[in-house]
């Protein structure tokens, strides 16, 4: 990978480590220091390190793979850097799927991780039970009810084997991202309905959805000139005229399951 490419990729990274840090910031605020803590889909690392760094007992769950074999690189050097320093987290190598750690943490979370997992219930399945009772599994990724795949910047026609074939051209020849056609078959179109349903079929777990995300995400156009170059010039005016004329929040009252963005906190009961 060309070093232009790769400080390219290190900045989206890093940008997306520090988004991941804010969001989960008051969950964090609430657990002690040393606290057990799974990053479900660690990528580079950037973020798992830092909260090694600042205290927590992190396991890092990455499997890499389809379409992010690009991340090894990257990773690597960040572990090797963060085994330097003393603060490189553990990390566990396998799918969310085959993880087998039952009651072990105090919080989980996953940052646009979800839609790329190959079974979404038997991975909700596996990490509810890795979590200590009470505890919380956060997660936020693409919601595909909503007609948009954010990968891509390209809009969805009511399935992924109908948005292919109308518009595979564009897909396949993506310059968006680094592996376009390994992204694509990653990508699962989990959508708020179905994670609910799981919930529904596991009943020692509660779901709750939330619907500020959005409003966050536009807010971060503004704030975040990375996140805002990842998407069309057009969709960017449109954002920040309605964040400037603070239209923005009513997108509080948008159902769940019509949002783009899933934004769902899993609860292992007692």
């Amino acid at each position: 990978m060309p070093d232009a490419q790769a400080q390219s990729l290190f900045d989206t990274y890093a940008e997306e480590a520090l988004f991941g840090r804010r969001l989960i910031a008051p969950d964090l605020a609430q657990l002690p220091v040393g606290s057990p803590i799974l990053e479900v889909g660690a990528g580079a690392m950037l973020l798992s390190s830092q909260l090694t760094r600042e205290g927590f007992a992190v396991t890092a769950l990455e499997p890499t793979g389809s379409g992010f074999s690009h991340f090894e690189r990257m990773r690597q050097v960040v572990l090797d850097s963060a085994q330097q320093g003393g603060f490189a987290p553990r990390l566990c190598p396998i799918g969310a799927e085959q993880l087998d750690a039952p009651d072990t943490f105090a919080y989980a979370f996953s940052v646009n991780v979800m839609e790329h997992v190959d079974d979404v219930a038997a991975t909700l399945e596996r990490i509810a039970a890795s979590l200590q009772i009470g505890a919380t599994y956060r997660f936020t990724c693409a919601n595909y009810l909503f007609p948009y795949e954010p990968h891509f910047n390209l809009p969805t026609l009511f399935s992924k084997k109908l948005t292919e074939k109308v518009l595979g051209a564009r897909i396949f020849g993506s310059t968006r991202v680094t592996d376009p056609a390994g992204t694509w078959r990653s990508l699962n179109w989990i959508t708020v309905p179905q994670v609910a349903a799981i919930g529904r079929s596991l009943p020692a777990i509660q779901v709750q959805f939330d619907r500020s995300m959005l409003v966050s995400a536009f807010e971060r156009i503004l704030s975040d000139p990375l996140f805002a170059r990842r998407r069309s010039p057009v969709v960017c005016s449109l954002i920040t005229a309605m964040v400037r004329m603070r239209l923005h929040k009513l997108l509080h009252f948008v159902p769940a399951s019509m949002q783009p963005i899933i934004d769902c906190r899993i609860r292992k009961r007692g």
